[in-house]
């Protein structure tokens, strides 16, 4: 009678607060809604994996094969290749590139003119606007070797122009330059956003304590903004998997295929092109449990260490 009691009792008490906040759940359908219809009802179409796919049959007419995708692919001499590329150009970005966006984000904290701080995150923020099509031309012919602003400037010092897009050895280092200089400034926004929750009467206390800058920045700043960057990072690790079909298309040709075949190009060529839809929803479903794997495996050492995790 008394745990009934306690039933009813919380529940009136969610019914009020849901009356309470019913304009702000209002405002949340919509999400819901996008999320239903475009991120859920979809993931159906992941039993093509299991199946040999048929157009004329459909989803529910193809027969069920079980496993057989999964050991075609695992059978392919490519694939270890392609996965070894795309572990290893992630984890590149992922050195090089998770933390230039905090380092900016400093940065930009310690100006004090609110103009030129504006005028900087403009600057900054702008190429995340421009598309992986403009951006590879821009690299392609500023890298070329007969008219390219670096070639033109190695053969003025009286060297011989470098086809950079045709060597294996610069290709990665290349994806990593220019995925920073797109996407570092717009990454800086969830930093700047962390930095502003920090109370100014720690920086003033410190100040009256002797604290210098870089003391202030080391036993501060950072602190307040650790649970934000391991956030960030645990998320960064579920995208292990994806290099950004765009960035990689449009640099890639034939001389430097033995290191820029990633899944997202490899799928293309060999699923969508060849009209092979099983094989390529089988490689997008291994990538995606790959990614869930260090996911689930960052947030859990997150745990263990003592840090906020996402669950």
């Amino acid at each position: 009678m008394k745990s009934a009691l306690n039933g009813q009792s919380k529940a009136a008490a969610a019914w009020k607060y849901f009356k309470k906040m019913r304009y702000l759940y209002l405002l949340l359908v919509p999400a819901v809604v996008y999320y239903i219809i475009f991120k859920y009802i979809p993931m159906y179409g992941v039993t093509i994996a299991f199946k040999n796919f048929n157009f004329a049959k459909g989803i529910m007419g193809s027969p069920w094969i079980g496993l057989e995708n999964f050991k075609y692919l695992f059978s392919l001499d490519n694939f270890y290749k392609v996965f070894g590329n795309s572990i290893f150009l992630s984890l590149l970005r992922l050195l090089w590139g998770f933390p230039i966006p905090i380092i900016l984000a400093l940065l930009l904290n310690e100006m004090r003119g609110a103009r030129y701080k504006k005028a900087m995150q403009t600057i900054i923020y702008l190429p995340h606007f421009i598309s992986w099509v403009v951006v590879g031309g821009i690299v392609i012919n500023f890298l070329s070797p007969t008219w390219g602003v670096v070639n033109s400037m190695i053969k003025a010092t009286g060297g011989e122009p470098v086809f950079f897009l045709a060597k294996e050895e610069y290709f990665r280092s290349i994806v990593v330059v220019t995925d920073i200089w797109k996407g570092a400034g717009w990454g800086t926004i969830i930093y700047l956003a962390a930095l502003t929750g920090i109370s100014p009467e720690l920086y003033e206390a410190a100040i009256v304590d002797g604290a210098n800058k870089l003391q202030r920045l080391w036993y501060i700043t950072l602190p307040c903004i650790k649970t934000t960057i391991v956030l960030t990072l645990i998320l960064r690790m579920g995208s292990i998997m994806n290099n950004g079909f765009e960035q990689i298309f449009v640099l890639q040709n034939t001389q430097n295929l033995n290191v820029s075949e990633v899944f997202e190009t490899w799928v293309y060529r060999l699923g969508l092109l060849n009209g092979r839809y099983s094989f390529a929803t089988t490689v997008g479903l291994f990538t995606s449990l790959v990614g869930m794997a260090f996911l689930l495996g960052a947030n859990f050492l997150a745990k263990k260490l003592g840090e906020e995790s996402i669950f």
